[in-house]
């Protein structure tokens, strides 16, 4: 019963087995094994299934030594097995408030990069040094209490302006080119646990700094590309909007928000009058100390171009990878990995 104990426990807890017999030190070496996995895991999620094979190893080891701890009549040392519950402990909440999260994704505003059901882990150490196209989790200005899930698209200082659903950013357009346009399709949920159901889109691939990905735009922009130069008027998603009052978008003027003295309204700035619906003409200034982010679900994302730049303050950290995902199929191995 001690080797089937020790097993099952040993697998969420490693270096339970040798604490439960008072071997401290092979303790200890377990306790050193699942942090050395951890910190691997911070910096490339393809360290995540060492993290896996050491609590099989684990449970493998406590078989192995609790039969021999039964052979010898060794005696179970319950305050080692206490101390190994508690180091495990002490390291996965130290890790999770410091270094290493884990967030699920609860909407399809950024598909395809990452969507309902998918498990992401972030980099706690690197909201200083986030870089333009870094997908982020960030406290969201209007509501702290809530985790948004966005790619940055421009950082302090730069303009960005949406026209024709082309980004430009400091006056120069993302990199973007058609993957897929009438065969377009992903599955939604209107709420959690709720059916699924098909939406049509159109695909391309977008560079943003030293990241290429895929996003999602409305099925009818193929078409409009195609007649760029002759159509009379811009896209709903355009921004900012030129028919109406150019406030900076911000808590404060988002009536579905509340106002935090830590955003910064930044300022929209009108750089050619009559311009035509697809040229450059009224941008938006991201203010100090501040991001600019957008969904990858370009049609289907509440981010910046809505409630504004995000404080650097409120960033909790960079997104590492999928490391697990569930969607309406089940689990689906194919999403584990690294995302740009």
């Amino acid at each position: 019963m001690r080797v089937i104990l020790a097993a099952l426990v040993s697998w969420f807890i490693p270096g339970f087995a040798p604490g439960l017999i008072g071997q401290h030190r092979a303790m200890v070496a377990w306790l050193g094994a699942v942090i050395a996995t951890l910190l691997a895991c911070m910096f490339s999620i393809w360290f995540f299934p060492l993290n896996l094979a050491v609590r099989i190893a684990a449970m493998i080891d406590a078989v192995r030594r609790v039969r021999a701890a039964n052979r010898a009549a060794t005696s179970s040392d319950w305050i080692g097995g206490l101390i190994a519950i508690g180091a495990n402990v002490a390291i996965a909440v130290a890790f999770r408030i410091e270094a290493l999260e884990a967030f699920k994704l609860p909407s399809t505003s950024m598909a395809p990069t990452v969507s309902i059901g998918d498990h992401v882990f972030i980099n706690k150490l690197t909201p200083r040094s986030i870089a333009h196209g870094d997908v982020i989790v960030f406290r969201q200005p209007c509501e702290p209490d809530r985790d948004y899930l966005k790619r940055v698209i421009a950082l302090a200082g730069d303009t960005v302006e949406v026209r024709c659903n082309t980004v430009y950013v400091s006056g120069k357009p993302l990199a973007s080119q058609l993957v897929q346009g009438a065969r377009c399709t992903y599955y939604d949920q209107a709420e959690p646990a709720g059916p699924w159901y098909p939406r049509e889109c159109s695909e391309y691939r977008e560079t943003a700094g030293a990241h290429t990905y895929h996003v999602y735009h409305d099925p009818g922009r193929p078409e409009r590309d195609a007649h760029r130069d002759t159509i009379s008027q811009g896209d709903d998603k355009d921004f900012p909007k030129l028919d109406r009052p150019r406030v900076p978008p911000s808590c404060a003027s988002n009536m579905d928000g509340m106002a935090t003295a830590k955003q910064l309204a930044g300022s929209i700035v009108e750089t050619r009058a009559q311009a035509g619906p697809c040229d450059l003409q009224l941008h938006y200034v991201v203010p100090p100390n501040h991001v600019f982010v957008m969904g990858d679900n370009r049609a289907n994302s509440n981010d910046s171009r809505y409630w504004g730049s995000v404080p650097v303050e409120n960033i909790k950290g960079r997104v590492i990878g999928i490391w697990l995902s569930t969607n309406r199929s089940g689990v689906s191995l194919s999403r584990f990995g690294a995302i740009d």
